[in-house]
């Protein structure tokens, strides 16, 4: 994991975010999926940080192992809501917008509710037709 700070270009806000490593940033920035936490903006660039520099090993190893564990606890609360969600609700992967829709305008209504992919401009999309979504952090099975 990797912890940059991001400054908005529009707002000139600043705030850290979590990766699972650099390139992962970039390919979130390239699919535009980065955003501003004030504004919404998708101009976020990293910007300059300074190492963080403990001259106590030992303080340093309990701080990295305390992150650990809550990066843990973290994963482990998110298995939790998507075993949830597996067990309850219909996947319908990138054709989620699709079956939102349907749903939405349709008199017949699914006894099940759905969960799939989209991205953040078919959410955008589906809000402004009164469409209510949820998105939340998906980890994928074979990360650990």
């Amino acid at each position: 994991m990797i912890k940059y700070k991001l400054t908005c270009k529009e707002c000139k806000k600043s705030f850290d975010s979590w990766f699972s490593s650099s390139k992962e940033f970039e390919r979130l920035k390239k699919m535009k999926l980065l955003n501003c936490n004030f504004c919404d903006s998708l101009k976020v660039e990293k910007s300059l940080m300074a190492p963080n520099i403990i001259n106590n090993i030992t303080e340093n190893f309990k701080t990295k192992n305390y992150e650990r564990e809550k990066l843990r606890k973290f994963k482990k609360e998110i298995r939790k809501y998507q075993n949830f969600i597996k067990n309850n609700l219909e996947y319908v992967g990138e054709k989620f917008t699709f079956e939102a829709r349907s749903i939405h305008y349709s008199s017949k209504k699914k006894p099940k509710g759905i969960y799939g992919k989209a991205t953040r401009e078919q959410l955008k999309e589906l809000q402004e037709e009164g469409i209510e979504t949820q998105s939340i952090p998906w980890i994928e099975d074979k990360e650990n």
